[in-house]
Parts: C-alpha cells; sequence; structure tokens
C-alpha cells in the first residue's frame, strides 16, 4: 500500500472528528497540509456547525471567516474576546495604546507638578499651593502596563542591485521523480514588479519546480531564462541540509552567508530575529523548528537577492512571526515566487497567479481572491489536470 499523502491524512482525521456530530468539536491546526479548496470547504461547515467549536490555528483567513470568540493567553492571563482574529488584534492594540496614552498623560501631569513645586516650595506666598500639589502628586499611580509576551522579529529584505524588465521566461518544462510525473509543459513569464503566488495541488510538484528554478534540480525538458540583471534566493520547505553541521554556533552559522563577518554585525542581525543574550552561541542542534526557520530568514535578507522562491514560508513560524514576513514580503521591492497555504499572505502580498497543472500551467494577472473565486478561470485551470493523484 502507498504511504497517504499528508493532506489526506488531515482528511481523513478530521472525519473521524467530525464524525457523530459531536457537542465540542477539538481542532488543532485544522487546515495543515489541506489545499484551499479543502479549506473553503472546512470554513463554510464550521461556519454552519450549530456545536462548540475549539482550535488552535496559525491559519488567519481560517480564524477570521470562522471564530467568533478568540482566547489571548498573554501577560501571564487569559482573556476572552467576543468577536474574530481581526476584532482580536485591533482590540488587543487599542488597549494597549489606551494605556500607553494615559499612563503619558499621567506622567506629563507628574512633570508640571514638580517643576511647580521645586520652582515655588521656598515661596512663603506660594507655600500653600506647593503644598497642595504634592499631595496631588502623591495620589497619582501609573498604570502598571505588563510586558506582551508577544515578540515580532524584524523582516525586512534590501536589495543591492535593481532588477530589468525581464526577470524569467519559462518554456515547455517537464519534470519526473521516481518514475512519477509531476507536471508536464510547464510554460509562463515573469516580469519586474510580479510577485506570483505559485498554486497546484500538488505540493511536490511546486517544490520540485522552485527547486528547478533554483539550480537545485534539472527538468527533463524545457528551458529556463532568467534575466541578465537577476539575482536570485532560493528558501526551500525543508531546510535541514543547511543545518548538518550541528555543533556550529548561530554566529558562525550566519557568518557563512554573511560578506561581513564581524561578530558585532552578525549578533546584530541575529537580535532583530529575536536571537538576544547568549542564544547567538546555541548550537543549531538545539534550535527548534520556528528558530531555524528565522534563521533561514537571515540568510536571505543578509542575500539582497532582487528575486527570491520562496517555498512554505510560515511553516513553524507562531503568528507574530508570520505578520512579520507577510509585512516584509509586502513591502520587499524586488520579483517573488511563493507557494504558501496562508490565504492572507498569498492575497495581501502577490499580484500574479500560476498554477502547475499535471498538462501544463495556467497564468492569471491579478490577485489570489479573484482568482480562486472566479469559476471560469478555475475551469480553464482545472482541464489542465488528469485525475486527483
Amino acid at each position: 500500500m502507498s504511504e497517504i499523502l499528508p493532506k489526506h491524512k488531515v482528511k481523513i482525521l478530521l472525519a473521524q472528528a467530525l464524525f457523530g456530530n459531536p457537542d465540542i468539536l477539538l481542532l488543532d491546526e485544522p487546515t495543515n497540509n489541506l489545499d484551499f479548496e479543502a479549506i473553503a470547504w472546512l470554513e463554510t461547515f464550521l461556519i454552519n456547525y450549530d456545536n462548540t467549536v475549539i482550535t488552535v490555528s496559525h491559519d488567519r483567513h481560517f480564524l477570521i471567516n470562522v471564530c467568533t470568540h478568540m482566547v489571548d493567553i498573554d501577560y501571564f492571563q487569559a482573556k476572552l474576546y467576543v468577536g474574530n482574529y481581526n476584532f482580536w488584534m485591533e482590540s488587543s492594540q487599542l488597549v494597549q495604546k489606551l494605556m500607553a496614552d494615559k499612563n503619558k498623560k499621567k506622567e506629563e501631569r507628574i512633570q508640571e507638578l514638580k517643576a511647580f513645586i521645586a520652582r515655588f516650595s521656598a515661596n512663603l506666598s506660594k507655600s500653600a499651593q506647593a503644598t497642595s500639589r504634592k499631595k496631588s502628586l502623591e495620589k497619582i499611580q501609573l498604570d502598571e502596563i505588563i510586558p506582551s509576551s508577544r515578540k515580532y522579529p524584524f523582516i525586512g529584505f534590501e536589495i543591492e542591485k535593481q532588477l530589468g524588465k525581464d526577470v524569467l521566461d519559462v518554456k515547455n518544462l517537464s519534470y519526473s521523480q521516481d518514475g512519477i510525473r509531476l507536471f508536464n509543459n510547464v510554460s509562463f513569464t515573469i516580469s519586474r514588479g510580479e510577485k506570483v503566488a505559485l498554486l497546484g495541488r500538488n505540493d511536490l510538484a511546486k517544490t520540485a519546480l522552485l527547486k528547478i528554478l533554483s539550480g537545485e534540480l534539472s527538468p527533463d525538458s524545457g528551458t529556463i531564462k532568467w534575466g541578465q540583471t537577476v539575482v536570485k534566493s532560493y528558501f526551500p520547505s525543508d531546510n535541514d541540509s543547511y543545518f548538518v553541521d550541528k555543533e556550529i554556533n548561530l554566529i558562525d552559522w550566519l557568518r557563512q552567508f554573511s560578506k561581513e563577518p564581524a561578530e558585532s554585525y552578525i549578533r546584530g542581525f541575529l537580535g532583530r530575529m529575536l536571537f538576544s543574550g547568549d542564544q547567538p552561541l546555541k548550537q543549531v542542534k538545539y534550535l527548534s523548528g520556528g528558530e531555524k526557520m528565522r534563521c533561514m530568514y537571515s540568510k536571505l535578507m543578509l542575500s539582497q537577492a532582487n528575486t527570491l522562491l520562496i517555498d512554505s514560508p510560515t511553516i513553524h513560524l507562531d503568528l507574530e512571526a508570520i505578520q512579520a514576513v507577510n509585512k516584509g514580503l509586502e513591502e520587499y521591492k524586488g520579483s517573488l515566487v511563493v507557494a504558501s497555504h496562508d490565504h492572507n499572505l498569498l492575497q495581501s502580498v502577490c499580484n500574479k497567479v500560476i498554477e502547475v497543472c499535471d498538462l501544463g500551467s495556467y497564468s492569471y494577472e491579478g490577485f489570489f481572491d479573484d482568482y480562486i473565486s472566479n469559476n471560469e478561470i478555475k475551469s480553464r485551470a482545472n482541464s489542465l489536470y488528469t485525475t486527483e493523484e
């Protein structure tokens, strides 16, 4: 019996959980490995589900569409917000801002009172007023603002060399793996300013295509022509090969990819990625999946490439890091090809869609939501598929 694909495992587990219409449905990352059609079905099902659903998810689009309440675990306590993910984000940030603004006004009042007291405490005609202000000063208490446990890495991409008009021209690309054809006759072009959402039912096909574009794999047939000004960098979905030397620390690891070898420079870069204090001296064998991802983003930023090839940019990351990645890619001035299951990221970052099918590819110049909601467009892409794997 052949190995069950991850997305089919998730569907089987969901079927088991949904069977019997339970009173309370507990879902841990229910959208992992699912394609967008399956996620859309699950969202519709849960929206219309009459019983209680409790879920943990890093899928922002899913949380926005499905959840009516959010439990925020922060500041050493859990707080319930009535509303979806967007409401929670706005409310939690507003509370922090209001508390900070309130303290700012109190601090300004404190400084005014101190200045008056210092000026007139020795003046007999003003001594009564100074004494009154001392009493007022003693009554002012600043609100305690507990530091949030949430930390946001800084992700921003600088470009060393500006792109020309032509970025990439792919013609009739085909590739097989272990005797199985992943895609055939794939053709598309990418021009300056285009950020591409790479879609497809087969994740292996998307990963293989990105590896071919990066030069890690060779196609069975077809041609790839990069523009003369292109400086590309590849971010893989599986980064284990970059952490083979288990004994090396983070400073020495990142130094391999930096033009500037000074430890202070490397530490500064790692600090922006939330590796502070003695953490840069940690050996890579002790890194978690999310920490490895932050290291890989440091490597990607150091490349200063004007064209990025990114496979699964949000895997293993928490919501804070996902938001930082999303913002960084939105502000990136180069061209981008990204394969992801993160709906929000693709919609907010990409302005072109390329779907890799069994018998070719389909390109659409426009936003992700427009593409997946247009039945006519999807039917054209579906015509290039054979049977579902």
